[in-house]
């Protein structure tokens, strides 16, 4: 069993707030870090899935059965199927505010952050559980997780082949069981075209008119698919930033599939072979990376893109502790080397340390304190 960064960081929570929640989408192992946590700190948790029929019915009257756990841990797992919980977990947290009272999980965020920020604030503090990362399945397996996506069911399968059999179905699942589950109703097949046409413009800037002209609908409907995606953890938005300069800055967003096996399953790239010949093999590097370094920075610290008008341009912006901004490059070429609109973007912000992100082996300076940096030293980012 791949043992999950952030069993540390629920554990830890678990001890200072009452109410504790993992999100993150379905299949990507929020249970299997929640039993987890149970065999090895809270033996004793009660464990309650409301898709089975069976616990639901123990929630009938919800008070009666919850107020005789009042001293070990309830886990509810898939809550967004019963938000009327939201305001009985704060008056029992309230009868008795102890740390460790409720561990909840769930796969929609937006109704379950507004019902929980309404009915527990305070009292309540959530994190993000993310496919497998770089440095959970051993960055000397990078290939394999880059081509197959950090879900465990496709990840852990014995073949490739079997690897993009699970995806194909969890694609098939999330459309047409997921997404009605949530009280969303679209056509499974308008929203595949749609999920397709943001995989052929994977890493581009968000253009709702576009993609609204070629499906035949308004752009505030592109804009709402695009937003079920993203409150679901399929795609990110990366925002521009947003200097004080006298720039021509690009508004738009890049929008990015967060899972490159995803990606690969929509494409049909379901091999290395296949993958090497398309073009979106650079895109779907520079995304690849991206949700890595995102899962390792801290998760207040914002991330971005930067781009003007003249062509200035950086993948990948964060700020370091001293609030300096870190310009990272991606590069999907074993002789890395950044364009000019790197540079002029490096420049533009007053840059102290930058990096090209490689599949090679070999850290070395590019030229004003930039090195190429290859993706299983990712950590050196953060950590510099």
């Amino acid at each position: 069993m791949i043992r999950r960064t952030l069993q540390d960081t629920v554990a830890r929570s678990l001890k200072a707030y009452p109410v504790v929640g993992i999100l993150g989408s379905r299949q990507v192992g929020k249970t299997t870090l929640a039993k987890m946590i149970k065999d090895k700190a809270r033996p004793d948790a009660v464990y309650l899935d409301l898709e089975l029929p069976s616990d639901w019915n123990k929630l009938q009257d919800p008070e009666l059965y919850l107020e005789q756990f009042e001293k070990q841990l309830v886990i509810i797992d898939e809550i967004q199927r019963m938000p009327a919980l939201f305001p009985l977990l704060r008056a029992l947290v309230d009868k008795n505010r102890v740390p460790g009272r409720f561990l909840i999980l769930g796969s929609a965020s937006p109704a379950l952050i507004r019902h929980s920020s309404e009915s527990l604030a305070g009292r309540f503090i959530y994190h993000e559980l993310s496919p497998f990362g770089l440095f959970e399945i051993g960055p000397g397996r990078f290939q394999k997780l880059f081509l197959r996506g950090g879900y465990p069911g496709s990840f852990l399968a014995d073949t490739d082949e079997a690897g993009f059999a699970w995806l194909q179905s969890f694609i098939r699942t999330y459309l047409e069981t997921d997404i009605p589950q949530l009280g969303i109703h679209i056509p499974a097949a308008q929203l595949r075209r749609f999920w397709t046409m943001l995989a052929h413009s994977h890493g581009q800037l968000w253009n709702a008119s576009r993609i609204a002209g070629s499906l035949g609908v308004s752009a505030p409907t592109v804009r709402r698919y695009l937003d079920i995606l993203e409150d679901t953890f399929i795609v990110r938005q990366l925002q521009p930033f947003h200097a004080n300069l006298n720039k021509r800055l690009i508004k738009s967003p890049k929008v990015y599939l967060r899972d490159s096996g995803i990606l690969h399953a929509l494409l049909g790239t379901g091999s290395m072979d296949l993958l090497q010949g398309h073009p979106v093999l650079g895109s779907s590097w520079e995304g690849f990376v991206i949700e890595q370094l995102i899962s390792l920075l801290p998760e207040h610290r914002g991330s971005y893109f930067y781009r003007t008008g003249a062509g200035a341009e950086i993948d990948f912006l964060f700020f370091d502790q001293k609030n300096t901004p870190v310009a990272v490059e991606v590069k999907y070429s074993l002789s890395p080397s950044p364009e000019r609109g790197f540079w002029n973007a490096y420049e533009d912000l007053s840059c102290k340390r930058g990096f090209v992100v490689y599949p090679g082996k070999e850290r070395y300076p590019i030229g004003k304190n930039v090195f190429a940096l290859p993706v299983t030293d990712l950590r050196r980012i953060i950590e510099e």
